[in-house]
């Protein structure tokens, strides 16, 4: 299957890879560092997607997340208010014990979830966490933890957001078919 993706030409190509994979693997070199560039809500606004690019503008991770978790990462970046964050414990609890996220690097897409790995320092017991993403990017850019992700991990990411785009698509296209015929109940 990788032979028919072109990652670096990733148009508008749309390929349904329904199977799940395991966690991937990496190395450190592997990794492209990205950056929060905006919030975009789709055609099904249950799942707003916050879009991470890199430094060059050439690769874009949609991660979607909840309505909540969106609307803490937006109100945290709004610049012109007092800052307020419902991270304000988590951050005071981790200085407290020395525990600190190194970087956040996403690992695994289960169905229409992307998992994020947590990798950590200070605590004795722990060295990675892995959570779903919609679980964890606020937090992560709150407390500015560097976020990553292979080129595979992103087209792959882009191939799971198109395909629950379109099913959310096609549920709206169902539910106002049974408006107009009541023939789906």
């Amino acid at each position: 299957m990788k032979d028919l993706l072109d990652f670096d030409n990733f148009k508008a190509q749309i390929i349904f890879a329904n199977e799940s994979q395991d966690e991937e693997m990496f190395h450190q070199d592997d990794l492209v560092r990205l950056f929060p560039y905006g919030l975009s809500v789709t055609t099904d606004a249950a799942r707003p997607m916050l879009l991470l690019k890199d430094e060059g503008h050439q690769h874009t991770l949609p991660v979607a997340l909840s309505p909540i978790e969106a609307g803490v990462a937006l109100s945290q970046s709004n610049k012109t208010t007092v800052p307020s964050t419902p991270h304000k414990f988590s951050e005071i609890l981790m200085r407290s014990l020395n525990i600190e996220i190194k970087q956040a690097v996403f690992v695994e897409i289960r169905g229409a979830n992307q998992y994020i790995r947590l990798y950590l320092s200070g605590h004795a017991g722990m060295d990675s966490v892995k959570l779903r993403a919609d679980e964890a990017m606020s937090l992560c850019l709150h407390l500015n933890v560097p976020i990553y992700a292979t080129k595979n991990y992103i087209g792959r990411s882009r191939v799971m957001s198109a395909e629950v785009e379109g099913n959310g698509q096609r549920l709206q296209h169902m539910s106002f078919m049974a408006e107009k015929t009541g023939y789906l109940n």
